[in-house]
């Protein structure tokens, strides 16, 4: 497929990696170019500004999908409202470039423990993290009312990492709104797994229009 890739941090770097190794034609539109290091000649890094409609509208154009992986940064003191307005202009340009395809990655604060708090209301969800998962929690809420996309919302487990030696076991199980658990009580998925669960929906679409959750 022609995938158009927004973002290539710490996730959307992996799933670049992921969408490589099968062959995929990928647009990477990000604020820095040169900072891509996945090399091949099916990858082209484009610098794209997500705020500027006609910019990223021309760049999604002729995609056959998106993945959008964007963040505006963990450490950015206005991440909340910069990654509500990024999320927001990403959907409407999606939609301007004629795509009916998006897949989203999201984060675990969204999900449901046990006695129906969202991980991100928990006392003991760490400070440094919670305005951005109150964001991508608030933009899921959003989404969820969206009919005319084909869209994919991907919560990691609670908790995920980079695998020893780009660890990629190519396994997983599912979940929708609460965490997937194994046998230890522990929700954990590497994120080049994360990787592979997002390029198989992309491949083999079974989650359009709702959110759904990964891990070991």
């Amino acid at each position: 497929m022609k995938v158009a890739l927004i973002g290539a941090g710490f996730v959307g770097t992996a799933v670049l990696k992921e969408l490589a190794r099968r062959g995929h034609e990928v647009k990477v539109l990000v604020r820095h170019p040169e900072k891509v290091t996945v090399t091949d000649p099916k990858i082209t890094a484009v610098k794209t500004d997500v705020f500027n409609d006609a910019e990223l509208k021309a760049q999604l154009k002729g995609a056959d999908a998106v993945i959008s992986a964007y963040n505006a940064g963990w450490t950015n003191p206005d991440i909340y409202p910069e990654f509500m307005k990024g999320a927001e202009a990403i959907l409407h340009g999606v939609k301007k470039a004629g795509i009916k395809r998006l897949l989203i990655v999201g984060g675990a604060g969204s999900l449901y423990l046990p006695d129906g708090t969202q991980i991100v209301d928990d006392p003991a969800f760490p400070e440094a993290w919670k305005a951005g998962a109150q964001a991508a929690r608030d933009f899921l809420n959003e989404i969820r009312h969206e009919q005319e996309l084909d869209w994919t919302f991907l919560s990691p487990a609670v908790e995920m990492h980079q695998g020893t030696s780009g660890e990629r076991k190519g396994t997983y199980r599912t979940g929708l709104d609460h965490p997937v658990y194994n046998q230890e009580g522990r929700s954990f998925i590497s994120v080049e797994d994360l990787s592979v669960a997002l390029a198989d929906e992309l491949e083999y679409p079974q989650q359009i229009r709702r959110r759904f959750t990964v891990a070991y």
